[in-house]
């Protein structure tokens, strides 16, 4: 299992303290530090069933300083894509891959119901 975090957002933190908490074993990664690739977030996209929307950090300095919630729309799944992998902090984080699965962001609901 991956476990890709921003080390400073607080909500990373709780989801690494839930994992640790049940024990979980996982793979620590820096977003900031590693970027998920292109073929990553590709993968990773096809595998969690969401939106891509629902990939990108709507609360972050960049989202908004580009204002990315008007040219989203307008942007193809490829140009989006690409942007995600351009920035780190543009992905909404954490994220959780299992073999099956990927979670974005953090519900303990979801955790708990997706991981065993």
């Amino acid at each position: 299992m991956k476990f890709i975090c921003y080390p400073k957002c607080t909500t990373c933190q709780k989801a690494k303290k839930w994992l640790d908490d049940k024990g979980m074993s996982y793979e620590l990664r820096d977003i900031k530090e590693y970027n998920p690739s292109l073929d990553e977030l590709r993968e990773w996209h096809k595998l969690s069933g969401l939106p891509l929307r629902r990939f990108f950090n709507t609360s972050g300095l960049i989202y908004r300083s580009m204002d990315l919630k008007n040219k989203l729309p307008e942007m193809s799944e490829e140009e989006q894509l690409r942007l995600l992998a351009s920035d780190g902090m543009l992905v909404k984080r954490p994220l959780l891959i299992t073999d099956s699965k990927v979670l974005v962001g953090f519900r303990e609901k979801d955790y708990e119901e997706n991981i065993r």
